[in-house]
């Protein structure tokens, strides 16, 4: 008699080897009958990848189509992970970086060195580069270490996540430099990064030539910023550098990668969106016997063409006479800023600040560049905030005039120092100028006609004018900009201070709490100078489409009107036109075929303990029918006069290169 536990034993066999052949037919149905299409296609093509290809960057013209920056080709080296060994090999790896290396230095190119730990001359191993950078190393996407990792931490754990291990200290952090750049760039096949960027044709020889050696290496065609002149604007056109992981984060789904330049200041970075080319793709195939194949599928566009406003060689002129004139104000500290504006439209003729700095130096002598005490990198004309002193007296004569707190004929007699309110008050140099109307008031800068011209209108009348004019709050310019800020009882009260009657009369002429930079100085003179119409300041022109040519007119955007009557402008102008003709700068605008007006400025700073004054100039001319504003400020110049030089200059220029008095209007 059978057992029953072995019959029960058999049937699940049975079972069990019916529900495997069943198994079986499915999948063979699946494969040979319902998915036989995609699995001849796997068969056949084992797989395929996108790699970008990087485009270049949008050219930046001058108003009249004179390059300022273009493009021109270099080679960088990538590793390209469809042939580079496997990340499971770390030896293989680490013996093609190292052979680059040695081929890097041999040559004297620079590669990749952005993991922040170094070796110290003893042997020890300490954290360099910036804090974020750091933070960085030890995240949980990188190193995966506390925060508290020290420095010998971190290359502990650099050294083992990259089996690096046999190698001297020195050789072991070059290796990983790269290893790390590998993992913080998302090494792929859709991503291969660029470890050396324009390294000579010896060293692209090398790596063709020996493949083996250096298998995974490529050689990309690259498209490097180059400029005409990289000491013209630097701080107008500004800089591009690698996108960082925050803005990659950001702008991934605007079709940024990891590996991308992006603009960083000035023009490259407010037009970033223009300049930025349009990324072409290369398809790699590999078939099931490992062959690879690549091809272009997608050219990449170049970015568009930004025309400036600014004229080159007067941009260069305005750079020159600046540099002289703060050179002889004092070689070892004087600095400054000067703007030119077209009246009619706001466009920026050439805008200049100095001390300077060339765009090629600027990422290889950064540190010194931003240590240096006398900072070139600052916009002193964007970002630089004075007080203007007497430039701004034309704002409380229009003010005081529109208000009817004074007519063309009223007067006040100067006496050189009056106490108000129990307070001494002295005249400009201490001064006794007798009888003042507004024209002459201003033709001598008289502080006490001022003075008690603004106890007459008030510190409210005062500040509607002169923020119409747009003083104390931005231009509009496409690039960074301070704000400055207007004197004011609201303005010190936020600031936690009391306003009394003696900060309305040093408003009056330019001081107390005012700080305006040479943008807003320039834009302010422009405005008093075509009647009123204040227009928004800008740099961009126009932009020329890449793919059609198409040319995109940025056109002149009123940012306020001013409503001054032709008695206030005429009376205004003709005390601006005697400070040109009789005051300070005549000695150098008397000489000018143009006719020009002006008003010229003081504040007082303290430097090392003992009392300066910067120097400050705002001009329009020609004087009947204005047509470019210029402002200038000199750091320690002792007076606004002193600036004149540079300001004729642009102006003798402008006059001998714009013929009846039209500006150009196209690129």
């Amino acid at each position: 008699m059978k057992s029953k536990y072995k019959s029960s034993r058999s049937v699940i066999a049975l079972v069990v080897m019916i529900s495997i052949i069943f198994g079986f037919a499915v999948d063979l149905y699946k494969i040979q009958i319902r998915d036989n299409e995609y699995y001849t296609k796997r068969n056949n093509t084992v797989e395929t990848y996108t790699v970008p290809i990087e485009a270049a960057r949008g050219e930046i013209v001058d108003r009249n189509g004179n390059s300022l920056v273009t493009n021109r080709q270099g080679n960088s080296i990538i590793l390209n992970a469809v042939y580079f060994p496997s990340s499971k090999d770390n030896q293989a790896r680490n013996k093609i970086i190292l052979n680059l290396i040695k081929l890097f230095e041999s040559n004297g190119e620079e590669y990749v060195q952005n993991l922040p730990l170094k070796i110290s001359s003893k042997g020890n191993v300490y954290f360099s580069g910036k804090k974020q950078d750091i933070e960085n190393m030890k995240s949980a996407d990188m190193l995966n270490l506390q925060p508290y990792a020290t420095a010998q931490n971190c290359y502990d754990a650099v050294i083992e996540k990259y089996g690096i291990e046999g190698y001297d200290k020195k050789t072991s952090l070059k290796i990983a430099n790269i290893r790390y750049e590998l993992t913080r760039l998302l090494f792929s096949y859709e991503n291969p990064v660029t470890i050396a960027d324009d390294v000579s044709d010896e060293t692209v020889a090398v790596i063709k030539e020996q493949k083996q050696a250096f298998l995974g290496a490529d050689v990309r065609v690259v498209a490097y910023r180059e400029y005409a002149d990289s000491t013209i604007a630097p701080h107008i056109l500004g800089t591009v550098r690698k996108i960082n992981a925050e803005e990659y984060e950001e702008k991934k789904d605007d079709g940024y990668k990891i590996t991308d330049q992006i603009g960083e200041s000035g023009i490259e970075h407010a037009m970033e969106s223009d300049l930025k080319g349009t990324a072409g793709e290369l398809t790699i195939t590999i078939d099931k016997e490992g062959n690879i194949t690549e091809e272009v599928t997608k050219k990449p566009i170049q970015g568009n063409t930004v025309v400036l406003t600014i004229d080159r060689d007067l941009q260069i002129l305005a750079q020159k006479k600046l540099k002289a004139v703060c050179d002889k104000v004092s070689i070892l500290s004087s600095a400054g800023a000067v703007v030119v504006l077209d009246c009619k439209t706001g466009d920026v003729l050439a805008a200049a600040s100095y001390p300077t700095f060339d765009l090629n130096d600027y990422y290889d002598k950064y540190d010194h560049l931003i240590s240096d005490p006398r900072n070139p990198l600052w916009s002193r004309f964007a970002l630089g905030t004075y007080a203007p002193g007497s430039t701004f007296k034309p704002v409380t004569a229009c003010a005081a005039l529109e208000e009817g707190t004074i007519t063309p004929s009223k007067t006040y007699v100067c006496v050189g120092e009056q106490d108000f309110f129990g307070q001494p008050f002295k005249c400009l140099h201490g001064n006794t100028h007798g009888t003042e109307n507004v024209r002459t008031a201003l033709r001598d800068s008289c502080n006490m006609f001022f003075y008690q011209t603004a106890l007459d209108t008030g510190i409210d009348k005062i500040d509607e004018y002169a923020s119409s004019f747009g003083l104390g709050q931005k231009t509009g310019i496409e690039i960074a900009e301070a704000s400055g800020n207007l004197s004011s009882p609201e303005n010190r009260e936020n600031a936690g201070g009391i306003w009394r009657i003696g900060d309305t009369m040093t408003t009056a002429i330019g001081l107390s709490d005012n700080l305006f930079t040479p943008l807003q100085m320039a834009n302010y003179c422009a405005t008093l100078a075509n009647g009123g119409t204040r227009y928004e300041v800008h740099l961009v022109k126009s932009v020329i489409q890449a793919s059609n040519g198409i040319v995109n007119e940025k056109s002149p955007v009123v940012a306020d009107t001013i409503d001054l009557s032709s008695e206030t402008l005429k009376n205004v102008h003709q005390g601006m036109r005697m400070v040109a003709t009789s005051g300070g700068p005549s000695y150098n605008f008397n000489n000018l075929s143009t006719k020009v007006a002006c008003k010229t400025g003081t504040s007082e700073v303290i430097v090392n303990g003992v009392k300066r004054n910067n120097g400050f100039l705002i001009t329009y001319a020609p004087y009947e029918s204005p047509e470019i504003a210029v402002s200038s400020a000199i750091e320690l110049a002792g007076s606004g006069s002193e600036t004149s030089e540079i300001t004729a200059e642009i102006i003798d220029y402008w006059s001998v290169s714009y013929t009846h008095l039209t500006l150009p209007t196209k690129a």
